[in-house]
């Protein structure tokens, strides 16, 4: 009879997905048969809801093509019985004090502060609300920052949790969604979900980071909403960061959608030149190294993407200076970069950009360069003008000769128009990062 229950087990691997599978089907064991019914035991009654919720009639369709019976599936706990059922939509105090111990761990890393935090218009306005936070001064709940990577989220949020945990008793906690997703699954798989529920629940502020992680996964999102419920009604602090703006995560639940625009919503844009020069600074400080102001604007302006290139690009000139025994000058820099930013510079150019633009916006190319003034051409025009400042080293001049001999005032113009848009109107800024993901940047 085992044998044919492993067979069933094949066939159910073959039509639910790999995850669900794993968590859900994989850990049902075979107890026995008779003429009624097949017993198979799941390692809690929490599992007998779940199966019996979403899975029992594929089981036991399953079941009785291969057992050539028409019987049914009794599930029964190894567990015990009481562990899924308790009602903790309130975290008591007394349990709270059980749980959370003097040895609580943070996931929160010291060397991230708000001192070394380096603040530009890029991100001014995310540091003013984290740090608000972080000093109870305001209360904003959920504070949600959004950003591309590599632009300091991890960094704000680490540094208003190390303000909070150095200036206050509150109970804090740092984790990534796929942390949080790991747990719950472990938890499940090991009868512990009391101890998962107390563990989140009980805290004075949760920060999670990559929120857009649990997206598509059902029971992590059902639990994540439940977790983040408890501790909003309890006026604990939320603080949550992804890769885009709330509705604009693919596969999280509206619920979710709506809760995490509750609070305030800050994003974080790629650094300008001055805050990329002024990073690449202060980074060198803090590891000993002495960079030269010409060699920090060099790097700088050519590396505009995210903070972690701009590090990577500082390492690479360290280790260059280090290996052939020179001091890190501006001769130094140009030949240890000089085939990685010609290689950059070949694989974008202007037509690029304006074809790429053209079909997001769906207009012609020959309209972008042309004279005409309506918004509907002249908006992805100044679009195109601001990702060749952005993606290029082009002069202005170049850049406005490339769109039908304008001059380079008129570059000016849309990039500041643009920068001033993406501040105000999330559908533009949404269309750039669009733009620029078709260029494969």
């Amino acid at each position: 009879m085992k044998i044919l229950w492993n067979q069933c087990k094949e066939e159910l691997k073959n039509r639910v997905n790999k995850s669900n599978y794993e968590i859900w089907l994989d850990p049902i064991s075979f107890v026995s048969v008779d003429e009624k019914f097949i017993t198979v035991s799941v390692p809690n009654n929490y599992y007998i809801d779940r199966i019996n919720k979403d899975y029992l009639k594929l089981l036991e369709e399953i079941v009785r093509d291969i057992f050539k019976k028409n019987i049914g599936v009794s599930l029964i706990s190894n567990g015990e019985a009481g562990e899924f059922t308790i009602q903790d939509n309130i975290i008591k105090k007394e349990k709270r004090e059980r749980v959370i111990s003097t040895t609580h761990i943070t996931g929160l890393n010291s060397k991230y502060t708000f001192d070394n935090f380096i603040v530009g218009n890029c991100n001014q306005f995310a540091h003013a609300a984290a740090k608000a936070v972080a000093e109870s001064s305001i209360t904003y709940n959920p504070l949600f920052i959004y950003g591309d990577v590599g632009l300091g989220k991890t960094h704000l949020m680490q540094a208003a949790g190390n303000f909070i945990l150095s200036n206050s008793k509150k109970r804090v906690l740092y984790v990534t969604s796929e942390i949080f997703v790991n747990d719950l699954i472990t938890s499940i798989q090991h009868n512990k979900m009391t101890s998962f529920r107390e563990k989140y629940r009980s805290l004075d502020v949760l920060f999670v980071d990559d929120v857009h992680f649990i997206a598509g996964k059902e029971h992590s999102q059902e639990e994540f909403f439940h977790t983040f419920n408890t501790l909003f009604e309890l006026h604990k602090q939320i603080i949550l960061s992804s890769d885009k703006y709330p509705r604009e995560i693919p596969k999280l639940v509206e619920r979710l959608k709506s809760r995490f625009e509750w609070g305030l919503i800050a994003d974080i844009q790629p650094p300008e030149l001055e805050t990329r020069i002024a990073i690449l600074k202060r980074k060198a400080e803090e590891n000993g190294i002495d960079l030269p102001q010409d060699v920090a604007e060099f790097i700088a302006s050519r590396v505009k993407s995210n903070i972690r290139e701009l590090e990577g690009s500082l390492s690479r000139i360290t280790a260059v200076s280090s290996l052939k025994g020179k001091n890190i000058s501006l001769q130094l820099a140009e030949d240890s970069f000089r085939d990685i930013f010609k290689a950059r510079e070949k694989a974008i150019s202007t037509n690029d950009i304006q074809r790429a633009v053209a079909e997001y916006f769906n207009v012609r190319v020959t309209d972008l360069r042309s004279k005409k003034r309506e918004r509907n051409i002249s908006l992805p025009r100044q679009v195109a003008m601001h990702l060749c400042k952005e993606l290029t080293n082009l002069s202005l001049e170049d850049i406005g000769k490339s769109f039908g001999g304008r001059d380079h005032s008129t570059v000016i113009h849309a990039q500041k128009k643009i920068e001033k848009i993406c501040k105000e109107n999330n559908e533009i800024s949404t269309a750039i990062k669009q733009i620029k993901k078709s260029l494969e940047l």
